[in-house]
């Protein structure tokens, strides 16, 4: 069976980068369709650390008025040391505008509120991708339970192992690098902080953010160690780390099944598309975590492709618009990125000498420039 074509977009997954795409497309009036292969999300329960410049995204999107009562506003952040030593802080309340505040908030919550408003069949789940097939005038996809659907253009929103980026150059120009396997993402109990908290040792780091009186966290070992995807056995390099680092291992240890082993990787590719098929978020640009830009970045994405789709009368033509409009802001966020990654190879020594002078200045560097709107950038 195959659905008459259209002149609709298909998108194939159904995360914060697919369905970003699907509300802007809505909002713009440009019929689309979700394809999203599981039945739904499965780290739903983990959270999501948004800057301003995705809280502008949001509100773009028509969610100001929800993002007030949606997860915790993040006010400062404090850089600390292992010893409990703070580097640091930036005050983050008065460096964003007050209509931009930057917010942690489950990832549940942001997907509920992207789909606030679209009509039911927008979303179509446990629709896997088998093949994709272009030509002139459109693209088929066809699924994994032998049906298949037609659209004017197709939305690879499928993260950082996307198919459709495979269909699009092949396994040999992914592009695709695993920065880190020792990694972990889990939801803890809120051990007393009530900012962006980040403890970085010799071997290992945690990060903490408060989501809803609970804390967000991210950990990952660093320099000399094994690499393993069982938090467990690594518990032993944050043993010098302060009390609230140590009860929140000790909290999600009981739990291991609040812990999602969680590998840093990236992509960076030379091109975002092809003909009628295109990539957004992480399926394109995927960057390790370190400014908090993964969704900012899909947001973004979404704001800019669907100006152009509902401007453009000839889609086939679009890619290449949408590539030089968001390139230089992606760019932007990876040249930081290296930057602290630089940094973070120092001598312990010297990181504790630099980051009190460098650190408030990479935080303005890396976000002064996404302050403005991207649809005024």
């Amino acid at each position: 069976m195959t659905s008459d074509p259209t002149d609709r977009v298909l998108i194939v997954g159904g995360g914060v980068a697919g369905l970003a795409v699907a509300r802007a497309l809505h909002r713009r009036n440009v019929p689309a369709l979700v394809l999203e292969r599981c039945s739904g999300p499965g780290d739903a329960g983990l959270a999501i650390n948004l800057p301003g410049n995705a809280i502008r995204a949001l509100a773009e999107l028509g969610l100001a008025d929800a993002l007030v009562r949606a997860g915790t506003a993040i006010r400062h952040r404090s850089y600390r040391t292992e010893r409990d030593r703070t580097l640091f802080g930036i005050d983050e309340g008065a460096f964003w505008d007050a209509d931009a505040q930057p917010r942690c908030m489950r990832r549940a919550d942001l997907l509920h509120l992207l789909r606030l408003g679209l009509p039911d069949e927008t979303v179509r789940e446990n629709c896997g991708v088998s093949a994709i097939r272009q030509d002139e005038t459109g693209v088929t996809v066809e699924l994994a339970d032998g049906t298949s659907e037609r659209g004017s253009l197709l939305v690879g929103a499928d993260g950082v192992r996307s198919t459709v980026r495979r269909a699009l150059f092949g396994e040999t120009a992914l592009g695709a690098a695993v920065l880190a396997r020792a990694s972990w993402r889990f939801m803890a109990p809120n051990p007393g902080i009530d900012g962006w908290t980040l403890w970085s040792g010799r071997r290992g780091l945690l990060l903490l953010i408060p989501v809803e009186g609970e804390a967000y966290g991210w950990a990952a070992l660093t320099g000399d160690v094994p690499e393993s995807s069982d938090l467990a056995a690594a518990a032993s390099v944050f043993g010098s780390f302060p009390r609230p680092v140590r009860e929140t291992l000790a909290s999600i240890l009981a739990r291991p099944d609040s812990i999602y082993h969680s590998p840093l990787e990236e992509v960076r590719i030379p091109r975002w598309s092809r003909g009628r098929v295109l990539l957004v978020g992480d399926a394109a640009h995927a960057t390790a975590p370190v400014w908090a830009q993964g969704a900012a970045m899909a947001l973004e994405d979404a704001l800019v492709l669907a100006g152009l789709l509902a401007d453009c009368p000839d889609w086939g033509t679009v890619g290449e618009t949408y590539e030089r409009l968001r390139r230089p802001r992606v760019e932007h966020v990876q040249a930081m990125k290296d930057r602290v990654s630089r940094s973070a190879r120092l001598p312990g020594w010297l990181q504790r000498r630099l980051l009190p002078i460098v650190g408030p200045k990479s935080y303005r560097s890396t976000y002064e420039p996404l302050r403005q709107s991207v649809l005024q950038a």
